[in-house]
């Protein structure tokens, strides 16, 4: 993601934040910090330019690497891989983390079958981009039978229209679909998880790919592919050991984060092939808990009730009464339980 991405979010964000805001001192001040948080957030992530690792070819059930394509070469699947750096598996080390690889094995084990895998996903692709590679599938040769297109975190880094977006997804889809293609979509992940971006713009960003990943799943549909919701990409997992879940730039996954996404990934796209024995498929939320819990909301409600029950608490004890020492698992405010209920109620209203 280049840094004018960031720099368009950070000018977004305030826009979005100050919104009706008739203090004009507060708005620009609001406006420098959240460009300062994006500076900050840009310095910590960098640029990652690193090529991915190779890994097209032909993959069989238990082989330790693949066969190098040639013309003429036997394949019963052939799959293809589409979007951005995370389809293209940037922050992977060798060819086998690579998600397209993961996947291809997945289906060579699955179905004992030999898969062709061949990627067209670039490096800071957002949807715009994927007219182009889907034009080069064409030059090249006949469509796939499959195609998983993970696209969508430079779109909200870049604050590329939510609607415009989808749509082009969309088309990218029904055209993959008139071809004959299988298609399977990993939707927008949950950025409320990338800690490299402070608050309050991790947020902001977090908010717009929510938006954007509801859009997408509906377009998606709507052209006949089958969208899977990449929250679970942004499990507890991703917050409770963040130095294994992401790569060195802490934005793209790593090995671990890549094959959390594949066991996703991978059930629908069998299915969606008329291959899968694996047994029922997982429902896949929309929406991270983990990040959920993180919203400012709930950490301030989360505070609040904790100074609520130390007031509460050296009430009691100054008056002798007993069970002082115990903490209070629920919110001791009326006020804070209707914000923690009608919290729920939004969430709950927004996964279905």
């Amino acid at each position: 993601m280049p840094t004018s991405g960031w720099k368009t979010a950070a000018k977004a964000s305030a826009a979005a934040v100050v919104a009706g805001s008739s203090a004009g001192t507060a708005s620009w001040a609001l406006y420098n910090y959240l460009m300062g948080q994006a500076t900050a957030a840009r310095g910590v992530i960098g640029r990652n330019v690193a090529k991915p690792p190779e890994a097209d070819g032909i993959y069989t059930a238990g082989c330790e690497a693949p066969e190098r394509w040639r013309l003429g070469a036997e394949f019963d699947i052939h799959l293809m891989i589409f979007g951005d750096s995370t389809a293209a598996g940037v922050g992977c080390a060798v060819a086998d983390e690579v998600p397209g690889v993961l996947l291809a094995r997945g289906l060579a084990e699955e179905t004992g079958k030999r898969i062709w895998l061949s990627t067209k996903a670039i490096g800071g692709a957002t949807s715009k981009g994927l007219k182009g590679q889907v034009d080069a599938m064409f030059i090249a040769g006949p469509p796939p039978d499959a195609a998983v297109i993970l696209v969508g975190a430079n779109d909200v880094t870049a604050k590329n229209s939510v609607h415009a977006s989808a749509r082009r997804l969309g088309d990218a889809v029904a055209r993959l679909r008139k071809a004959g293609a299988v298609v399977v979509v990993g939707t927008c992940p949950d950025l409320g998880v990338v800690t490299a971006i402070p608050q309050p713009l991790r947020s902001v960003v977090r908010e717009w790919g929510h938006r954007l990943a509801r859009a997408q799943a509906a377009a998606v549909l709507r052209a006949g592919g089958h969208p899977v919701a990449l929250a679970d990409l942004l499990a507890p997992e991703f917050l409770a050991a963040p130095d294994t879940m992401f790569s060195a730039d802490h934005f793209h996954p790593s090995a671990a984060g890549y094959e959390l996404a594949a066991q996703q990934l991978l059930p629908v796209l069998a299915t969606a092939l008329g291959e899968w024995e694996g047994g029922p498929l997982p429902e896949l939320p929309e929406v991270s808990e983990a990040a959920e819990s993180r919203r400012a909301v709930a950490r301030i409600t989360e505070a609040a009730n904790r100074f609520l029950w130390r007031r509460d608490t050296e009430r009691r004890a100054s008056r002798g009464e007993p069970g002082t020492d115990q903490v209070a698992p629920e919110p001791t405010s009326g006020v804070l339980k209707i914000v923690d209920d009608r919290r729920r109620r939004q969430r709950a209203a927004s996964a279905t």
